[in-house]
């Protein structure tokens, strides 16, 4: 399953370039211009398995580093201050990792 099954392509290119610049990488307005927070609970949890770069159930700080270009090949990486604000953001247990109902809260707040 690709993002584009369920994202459209425009959308994702609109999110990608309002966070170009280092630094200006929200979450909240991310998910909303990549249309991915008005999508259903189980489709989030689909494009969290895709995002979960390692299979291994949960997001850590290091492959949020990478997020921007599990969407987009070649997009931006976060800067440290932004993977730590999206952790932060999502990380309701605070374990140091995201899973995926703590992926689908944030998403769906």
């Amino acid at each position: 399953m690709l993002l584009t099954d369920i994202l459209s392509a425009g959308a994702i290119e609109n999110a990608i370039k309002d966070c170009e610049a280092p630094d200006s990488f929200c979450y909240k307005k991310f998910f909303q211009l990549c249309g991915l927070s008005q999508k259903s609970p189980q489709e989030v949890k689909d494009v969290f398995r895709i995002l979960d770069d390692d299979d291994s159930g949960f997001i850590e700080e290091s492959e949020l580093k990478f997020f921007l270009q599990r969407f987009v090949p070649g997009a931006r990486t976060l800067t440290e201050k932004e993977a730590k604000s999206f952790m932060s953001g999502a990380d309701g247990n605070s374990d140091g990792k995201i899973g995926v109902d703590e992926f689908q809260s944030m998403v769906l707040s």
